[in-house]
């Protein structure tokens, strides 16, 4: 479990594969439900933080090159502000979604490995878990229910994103506000 996920975070593309293995685990063995989604996710973090790191020492350059534009500028601003619920989103809903590209950005646009790692940790603590329960509750029929409720997930996939979004803009705000109000003399 643990090299198929850190395969996985790493880029090597596995579609659900990680996914499959923790709910296939839990349906056939409950009493390890619960270690393999541990495994799952120290391996997705250990994958995905080399691939942040690769693209963080390779791709900075090939990004200032490519976002010297002033849309590429845009791209970037927005990127700093928003970029981590690109990586949340992906992460956290068992969907087959793109996070390889959000994580290669993130890292050749400069983030925090430390956010990126809370970010990505609050992501696929829930869904590795919350695969491992369903595993063991619905056993075989955890695919099928996935396949039946696709268009609920992604909508509140989207409905996710987009009250994040408006969080994350929010407490931007704020804190602008506080800085503005600490800078100005009395």
């Amino acid at each position: 479990m643990l090299l198929i996920a850190g395969l996985d975070g790493a880029g090597i593309p596995l579609p659900g594969g990680v996914d499959a293995l923790v709910v296939s685990v839990a349906a056939t063995n409950h009493a390890e439900a619960y270690g393999a989604a541990s495994l799952a996710i120290l391996g997705s973090l250990i994958g995905s933080l080399l691939l942040f790191f690769i693209a963080r020492k390779g791709g900075e350059a090939y990004l200032q090159r490519h976002t010297l534009s002033p849309r590429g500028r845009r791209l970037r601003e927005w990127f700093h502000h928003y970029g981590l619920l690109t990586v949340f989103i992906p992460a956290f809903v068992p969907i087959p979604l793109p996070l390889k590209i959000f994580i290669l950005c993130s890292g050749a646009l400069g983030n925090s490995p430390f956010w990126f790692t809370v970010v990505l940790a609050a992501a696929r603590v829930p869904r590795y878990f919350g695969l491992a329960w369903l595993g063991v509750h619905l056993g075989p029929y955890t695919v099928p229910w996935f396949k039946s409720h696709m268009i609920v997930l992604l909508a509140g996939s989207a409905a996710l994103f987009i009250v994040l979004f408006f969080a994350v803009r929010l407490a931007e705000r704020r804190r602008m506000r506080i800085q503005s109000t600490q800078s100005t003399p009395p």
